[in-house]
């Protein structure tokens, strides 16, 4: 990867350098680094929802609870997933910073935020352990691998590609999209024209029971539910929206474009392979025998039954593993990437040490691995459900705080800060919202409340994140949100077309430059210094001190 900073490195300290060549783990973007056009950017993330689970997803739900009310399930789920994600695309791309950091500044502070860095860790190894399992089942299907070595070699295949961030990331997301897009479209297209009497099966199918012969509130929500399990989702997708290049008039149309379709746009494709499971998964059970629903939601099943029609068994086998593969490759990085992202940042702020992204890439590995050899892909449903909960309370917490304390409200700064020492250590409108939301929709979804009410968590999770945040904004009339309103820096933060300013400054204890909204002034040295050095600070002798007149707690 290319470094973009200059300056000599202070021989005391090579935490900064280390991270500027690990992606800016734990800062702002600087501008000398999104060399990107809109469009690669855009590439990159979607290809991160390669992923087979959404065919998994929708086969399960449609089993459970028919075709119509697992398709409205769907539908509900993704038009919540995408008003909720928008706000937060927009965030990232225009002020290059990651989910993390814009959930510093809307409503968590500045440790507050690590519960939901926890959250969004736990929704990567979740699904990385997933997409392994689906690989490990093509390659014992394919190549007679027994499965426990099948989730070894998922996980270690995708370590390679992972150590080197974005650079890496980018070029192998681009030149496997198209390969991956063909081998899933072609069959779907295939079957609809060559078994035109597929469709009305699809529609027709009522479950596995026949519970599904009609439309059923409790059933579209429980579907619901299991697919707003992907609502952390956005946040993968915004590590590599961060990277989006300035926004000017000459760009425009093409920055919106990626911003909406690499943003919450995944959620559009996501729906539509869950549909193409939930198709695929009828077509093998009503084409076959009863036997066939024991595999019918595992995807590598679901093609090679499709394959199987097209080209020999030979190469049916062959093109169903092969998708398998790079699905599984193109997901997995990108899970392992912001799951290293994720728990780095964490770490560091809390124990002021920066021991480096690679570390945490091998943690998460090996959680998913366990999660694998636990096979989790027989619970599947239960987990997504239960995890649901958690990311709706994050993700919808932080859009409320986005478009209504801060564009309504104007309580909650409009700035998307994130330094330590600009921020309070916890700010409880974004903090006790999450776990009011998240807590009362995990009792209610593990039937607290009644069987009754059980389909309802995901609606208890939303309507609590949505309406917890502005009442909160309120009570504490926003005195949470900053700690100082002046980082003592006589020089704007964003250009004539707002972007963040590309302005270059010398931290004084690294010796790096870093571009304005990266630095805070260092009233104890008289100087400049930069968030990194700033989170590592252990006794805080770089940390500006509360301003006066600024109320609530007090510390760094």
């Amino acid at each position: 990867m290319t470094q973009h900073t200059q300056g000599t490195q202070s021989p005391h300290l090579s935490a900064a350098t280390s991270e500027t060549l690990e992606d800016y783990t734990l800062r702002f973007a600087p501008r000398s680094y999104r060399r990107w056009t809109p469009a690669v950017v855009a590439t990159s993330a979607l290809g991160g929802i390669a992923y087979l689970a959404d065919f998994s997803i929708g086969a399960n739900i449609g089993i459970e609870h028919g075709t119509t009310n697992a398709l409205l399930g769907i539908a509900l789920a993704a038009v919540v997933i995408f008003v909720s994600g928008f706000p937060l695309a927009y965030y990232a791309a225009r002020y290059n910073i990651d989910l993390d950091l814009i959930t510093r500044g809307s409503g968590f502070g500045y440790y507050g935020s690590v519960v939901t860095n926890v959250i969004f860790a736990t929704f990567t190894f979740i699904f990385f352990a997933l997409e392994g399992s689906i690989m490990a089942q093509g390659l014992e299907l394919g190549l007679g691998i027994p499965r426990w070595i099948g989730y070894a070699v998922s996980t270690i295949i995708v370590f390679p590609l992972v150590i080197f961030g974005m650079k890496a990331l980018s070029k192998m997301q681009v030149w496997t999209t198209p390969l991956w897009l063909v081998l899933m479209v072609i069959p779907f297209v295939y079957l609809v024209a060559s078994h035109p009497d597929s469709v009305g099966e699809f529609f027709a199918y009522t479950g596995a029971d026949g519970s599904g012969s009609s439309v059923s509130t409790a059933s579209v929500l429980l579907a619901a539910g299991v697919c707003l399990s992907l609502m952390a989702q956005i946040a993968e997708q915004i590590d590599y929206l961060r990277f989006m290049p300035p926004r000017t008039p000459q760009n425009a149309r093409r920055w919106w474009t990626a911003v909406v379709l690499a943003g919450p746009g995944w959620v559009v494709f996501g729906a539509v392979k869950q549909a193409v499971g939930l198709f695929l998964a009828v077509y093998l059970i009503s084409s076959l025998d009863p036997q066939a629903a024991a595999t019918a939601n595992e995807p590598v099943h679901q093609f090679l039954g499709v394959y199987q029609e097209m080209v020999p068994g030979w190469l049916a086998m062959t093109l169903a593993v092969v998708l398998v593969v790079i699905s599984q490759i193109k997901i997995n990085v990108t899970n392992a990437y912001s799951g290293s992202l994720a728990w780095t940042n964490s770490f560091t702020r809390v124990t002021k040490r920066y021991p480096g992204r690679i570390v945490f890439v091998v943690v998460n590995l090996v959680i998913a691995l366990t999660l694998m050899e636990a096979n989790m892909f027989d619970f599947l449903n239960t987990i997504l459900g239960f995890y649901a909960n958690c990311a709706m309370a994050w993700v919808v917490t932080v859009a409320t705080d986005i478009v209504v304390n801060k564009g309504l409200l104007k309580i909650s700064p409009p700035v998307a800060e994130f330094r330590r020492g600009m921020l309070h250590p916890v700010n409880p409108v974004g903090f006790v919202s999450v776990l009011l939301s998240a807590g009362l929709s995990i009792v209610v979804f593990f039937g607290g409340f009644g069987d009754a009410v059980q389909p309802y968590s995901p609606v208890v999770a939303v309507v609590l994140a949505i309406v917890c945040p502005p009442v909160l904004a309120v009570v504490t009339r926003g005195r949470y949100y900053l700690r100082n309103t002046d980082d003592g820096i006589d020089l704007p933060m964003v250009d004539e077309f707002g972007n963040p300013s590309g302005a270059v400054l010398t931290c004084h204890v690294c010796r790096q430059d870093y571009e304005r909204p990266d630095v805070t002034a260092c009233l104890t040295h008289d100087d400049v210094v930069c968030s990194l050095c700033l989170s590592t600070d252990k006794v805080a002798d770089h940390v500006l001190p509360p301003a006066a007149g600024v109320g609530g707690t007090v510390g760094a």
